[in-house]
């Protein structure tokens, strides 16, 4: 369950890094507000996840699914370049990130 919790809050993290850049530097009350909240829960399950699995690995597959996601959106939402070596670092992201899942 705490795989699954972990998953949530890097889902999250995704949906508050990207409404980031909808609040126009928290300028825009609505899209501040969602990012807020989806911040707060990523953070909060991100700390219940922290109660059954190891920190080190709790936070890099956080952040880890947290950065593939956010570099994903980025490409689909507002055209940022997706070149062959930001999808080999992405790639290897995922690699880090399923490795630390088979060491626990």
């Amino acid at each position: 369950m705490a795989w699954v919790t972990l998953f949530v809050a890097g889902i999250l993290e995704i949906l508050w890094a990207t409404g980031l850049k909808y609040t126009n530097g928290l300028s825009r009350p609505w899209p501040t507000a969602g990012t807020l909240l989806a911040l707060a829960g990523s953070v909060a399950l991100l700390a219940i996840a922290m109660r059954t699995l190891p920190i080190g690995t709790a936070y890099a597959v956080w952040t880890g699914i947290g950065t593939v996601g956010t570099v994903m959106l980025g490409a689909v939402l507002f055209g940022e370049p997706l070149t062959v070596t930001r999808t080999l670092c992405v790639g290897l992201i995922l690699a880090g990130i399923a490795g630390l899942k088979m060491a626990n």
